[in-house]
Order: C-alpha cells, then structure tokens, then sequence
C-alpha cells in the first residue's frame, strides 16, 4: 500500500512531514486553513492555493476531500504554478495558503480554460472520494498548482473550527490507459415557484460545435465518440434530484446519471460501466428537481437560493461545458402532472484539453 505524505500549506510555503523522499505515486495528501467560522456565517469569497511542486505530470486516479462540517462547497482547479528555469509565468500569481479570490483575480472558468477541472465537492458534505476505474487518470501538467474557491456556511448556533484536507492519488504513467477532461453545464435561469414541486430542463446540443471541430480536422467521426466516466449534481437544500439523460436526434433518450441523494451525502458517483455517446447520441440533457416549501420564489444564488449544476469527466480530448451562465428569468413553465416544468435554452462550448 502506497505511505501517505501529509503536507501543510502555510500562508507562505508548505512542508513535507518525515524526512524520508515520497515516492512520486505515493497518496499526497495537503493540509489547508484552518478556518474559524462564526454561528450563522457564510464566506463565499474565499481561495486556496496549494502548489505541487511537481517536475513532471501526475496522473491522479483519486481525490479525497475531508472538510467537517460548516464547509458548504469547494471546486478545484489546476493551473499553471510558473517554471523559474524555463521563464514561464504563474497563473494567478501568488503565496500558498488562504486569500481573497478577487486579489488575484480568480475566476472558475478563466481557471478552467488555464489548466484545468480537478475536483468538486459535494455540497455540504464532510467527505467526499472522486475516484475512477483503474488506469483511468486525469493529467496534471508538469509545474502546476491547485487553487479553489470555497464556500463556508456555518448553519449551526456554534463556532466552527475546521482543519481540512484534499489527498491525491497519482498512478504511473505507464499504467495509465484512459486520460479524462471535465464536462460543467449550470443553469442560472432559476424561479422555483412557491410551495410547489419544480423541475428545470436544459437541452444541450453537442452537434453544432462537433461539426465545427470536424470541419477543422479535430475530431473524425460525425458525431460525438466519448464515454463518460463520473458525473456529480450540485444543488442546494431544496434540491431533490439532478439526471443527466443522453438524447439521439430522433428523440430516444438513455439516462447517464442520476441522484435523489440529499445536501450533506455524496452527491457524485463512477458511472460503471462508462456511458458511451457513440451509439449516435448527439444531446445531454439535464434536469434539476425541487420543492421550494417557502411563500417567496426562489431564485440561483447562494445562501437560501439555488443552484443547478452539474460536473462530469468524459475520455473527449475537449472540455465540454455550457448551459445558461447568466441569471435569466426561467420563462413560462408547464404544469407535468403536478410539477412545475420550466425549459431554458442550452449555450454549448468545447475547449481544447490536451496539456
């Protein structure tokens, strides 16, 4: 069994326990925070910054993230940590440790686009494992880093103090068969109606933008040829259920994923075996379920609003992602049988995610 290294990331530097090397494919896992947070307290503007220190790639078949409670929701990203011998920059330029994301101007998809999509955690829950089959990997470039946004949310009437983790897995390189990228679709176009069951549906269509990118000679089949390995629902306390359904253009469907699992449990899972898109399925199509029990609507936010998103990785060499990014009134919706049923157009993009 590979020995754990714990690192602690300070303000300024980390520092590895022991003095004994780590064996490059041993777990590394890093200390973050901590973090004091007061009773009824939310911190939504907060970063980390853990650098790896890494010369050559790491191949990560598992992140485990422990926080404790009080800790609602972190999404994680690898970027550029700079190359001192080589001249190349950092992303995000900066000390490890803790720091107000708006100082270096962080931003998720500017991250995304950067390096790449790690991680994200399950909302409020304390401990969360995103694992995938053997030899499948995600590839972290030579000289990166990790930064995420984190959100605090302490709903209890008492003081937290939370001393979190996040270990990686890495596997060699030779023992990798498939490498993954990230797929992040969010719907903004959110109005729960009050004291009702409510479902919002987006169509996403894959086509447009695969044409494109064969046109350019990037991919060689007329219509998506991936496989999706993982996928993970975000959602808040009214949420009841995130599916992800695959769509052929004459309509039949096939679910991908689906979760009834509430706010605090594991909201992600490995689909096994990996749903493949190559049967001709050429849409995603995901709903998010919910019932507002209050007398107000409800809108996407943070705090006692929503939230409709979903993550996933697929074996594509592109990231795919899209969805509705602005806060769009959701339209007029149609009562199915008893559920208040709203659709919002899907905005489709895919960026390359060859390192």
């Amino acid at each position: 069994m590979a020995r754990a290294v714990v690192v602690a990331v300070g303000a300024a530097a980390f520092a590895a326990c022991g003095t004994e090397p780590a064996s490059p494919y041993a777990v590394q896992t890093y200390a973050f925070g901590p973090f004091m947070i007061a009773p009824a307290q939310e911190v939504s503007d907060q970063c980390v910054q853990i650098t790896l220190n890494n010369d050559q790639p790491l191949y990560i078949n598992q992140v485990e993230l422990t926080t404790g409670p009080g800790f609602h929701h972190s999404n994680w990203f690898f970027v550029p940590a700079g190359d001192p011998k080589s001249g190349a920059l950092p992303t995000y330029p900066g000390p490890d440790g803790t720091f107000t994301c708006a100082d270096r101007a962080f931003d998720q998809a500017t991250a995304a686009l950067r390096g790449g999509v790690l991680f994200a955690q399950s909302t409020q829950s304390p401990h969360d494992v995103q694992s995938f089959p053997v030899g499948v990997a995600l590839k972290i470039p030579a000289h990166s880093k990790l930064v995420a946004q984190i959100h605090l949310l302490n709903a209890s009437e008492s003081a937290l103090t939370l001393h979190p983790t996040i270990a990686l897995t890495p596997m060699r390189e030779a023992s990798v068969i498939t490498t993954l990228a990230a797929m992040s679709f969010e719907n903004h176009a959110l109005g729960l109606p009050p004291q009702s069951q409510s479902a919002f549906v987006q169509d996403c269509d894959l086509a447009p933008e695969w044409t494109i990118l064969q046109g350019q000679g990037q991919v060689t089949t007329a219509t998506p040829n991936f496989s999706i390995y993982y996928a993970l629902a975000h959602y808040h306390t009214m949420g009841t259920e995130l599916t992800i359904e695959a769509v052929k253009p004459d309509g039949t469907a096939t679910t991908v994923f689906s979760t009834t699992n509430h706010v605090g449990d594991a909201l992600g899972s490995t689909i096994d075996p990996p749903f493949s898109m190559a049967d001709g399925y050429t849409r995603l199509r995901y709903t998010c379920s919910y019932y507002n029990n209050t007398d107000a609507q409800v809108n996407w936010g943070i705090g006692n609003q929503e939230m409709c998103v979903f993550l996933a990785f697929s074996d594509s060499t592109f990231d795919w992602g899209g969805g509705e990014p602005t806060d769009s009134a959701p339209g007029s919706g149609q009562n199915v049988n008893g559920v208040m049923t709203f659709s919002h157009p899907c905005q489709v993009f895919a960026s390359d995610a060859t390192h």
